[in-house]
């Protein structure tokens, strides 16, 4: 036995390579696209599951959105859970839990010939996909945060939140294709099958960085903390400027989950759209998704003006669905016609595209604020808002489409994201 007392010893033990912090961003860009498939892909489907479960649209709306308020009643419990026990186990434990839960939608809650499941017996499921899903982004991004110094937290942050789009142009991509050809059996059994593939990597590659930067963002023995990695005792939970962050992040997110859940309906019903538009369309969003995140990453860290992007993204994206409810309502008498189809189509990809492009440029900029070591609880308290978002978008877009019309939806997206700038301060985010 060793005289070394333990805290020396655990003082003393090696830091790990500045250069995993790579194979850490791959483990969050594996989680977050394998639960993003599920969360944002299942929405791709949405002609097929209104079909194969004889749902209408208002019982499609709560379908697609119950897993939303899944994932908001507890992200925030995740997200404190991820800051007391560490980011390894929170998320080992959300993947396998959640690619349980999807291999048990696969093999009891999918219609089979002659039988179809009821909307409730799919509703438990999808909400318990989405409580158990909701470790992935709090556990994800904390140890990205750990991993990687501000100077690169953005570009790393924005990798990261690419997966969403990932995993959602891939899920456009297939989970359509297996609806249609294999039903919804194949469909949940892929989505497990995605989920199982992350947590093997999270055994092989999520682990501590040890307490140190050096290289690439690990803090060296002599290095003070960043801006926002001390906070009071107090915590995230009682400061007033992360609690606006998080709301402002919830309602930028509705106008894009109003595309992802319901484009696809839009494109069919509005323009009598074909499966070959339907799925170019979505695979284009995510894809620009995707290249916009990556750049507006890159382009923040360079110019420190991420509060800025964040405003001007706002105002662009409203100017743009507004268009796109202009542009629908003037084709509204002949939406079948190439040129009306076209136009809807190209108006809603570049709105889709823009709603998407600020999420690394934002999460970056609320962590910061909360400090790294409370970073797993600041983003549960922003995907709570994003997932209610979730949850409440594809429930009212029916009833706003029913009692006006689809222009009208459109215009109304964008209006929630003018509603979101008296939340952005024109201040920087980052603490002094």
């Amino acid at each position: 036995m060793s005289d070394i007392p333990a805290p020396a010893i655990l003082l003393s033990a090696p830091a790990a390579p500045a250069a995993h912090r790579w194979k850490v961003l791959a483990v969050g860009v594996a989680a977050n696209a394998a639960f993003s498939a599920a969360a944002a892909g299942l929405p791709t489907t949405a002609v097929f599951m209104r079909a194969g479960y004889r749902l209408d649209n208002d019982q499609l709306g709560l379908a697609l959105g119950l897993m939303g308020l899944g994932v908001a009643l507890f992200e925030l419990p995740w997200g404190l859970l991820t800051d007391r026990w560490g980011d390894r186990p929170v998320l080992l434990t959300g993947l396998s839990a959640t690619a349980a839960a999807l291999a048990w939608l696969s093999v009891f809650a999918s219609p089979t010939a002659g039988v179809v499941p009821s909307l409730w017996l799919l509703a438990a499921g999808l909400v318990l996909v989405g409580v158990l899903g909701g470790s992935v982004n709090g556990a994800s991004g904390r140890a990205v945060m750990a991993w990687f110094g501000d100077s690169e937290r953005g570009l790393a942050m924005s990798i990261r939140q690419t997966a969403v789009p990932l995993g959602a142009g891939l899920g456009a991509l297939l989970l359509p294709w297996l609806a249609a050809r294999s039903g919804f059996a194949a469909v949940f059994g892929a989505l497990a099958a995605m989920c199982a593939a992350a947590a093997v990597l999270a055994v092989c590659w999520l682990r501590d960085p040890g307490g140190l930067r050096g290289p690439g963002g690990l803090r060296g023995p002599g290095e003070l903390p960043g801006p926002g990695e001390l906070r009071g005792p107090s915590g995230p939970l009682r400061d007033a400027r992360v609690w606006r962050a998080a709301a402002a992040i919830g309602l930028m997110c509705c106008p894009q989950f109003a595309v992802l859940t319901f484009a696809t309906v839009f494109l069919h019903d509005f323009s009598q759209a074909g499966i070959g538009t339907l799925t170019a369309v979505m695979v284009a969003v995510q894809l620009g998704a995707m290249v916009a995140r990556i750049a507006s990453g890159r382009w923040t860290d360079r110019h420190g003006n991420r509060r800025a992007f964040l405003r001007r993204c706002a105002q662009l994206s409203a100017l743009m669905f507004a268009a796109l409810g202009a542009v629908a309502w003037l084709v509204s008498g002949g939406p079948t016609t190439p040129g009306a189809v076209l136009a809807t189509a190209a108006l809603l990809t570049a709105a889709g595209v823009c709603a998407s492009a600020w999420h690394g440029v934002a999460y970056t900029e609320l962590a910061t604020l909360a400090g790294v070591n409370r970073a797993g609880t600041a983003l549960g308290m922003a995907n709570s808002c994003v997932y209610l978002g979730l949850f409440l978008t594809p429930v009212a877009l029916p009833h706003v489409v029913a009692a006006s019309s689809w222009p009208a939806a459109w215009v109304l997206a964008g209006v929630a994201m003018l509603a979101a700038l008296p939340l952005l301060p024109r201040a920087s985010w980052r603490a002094s």
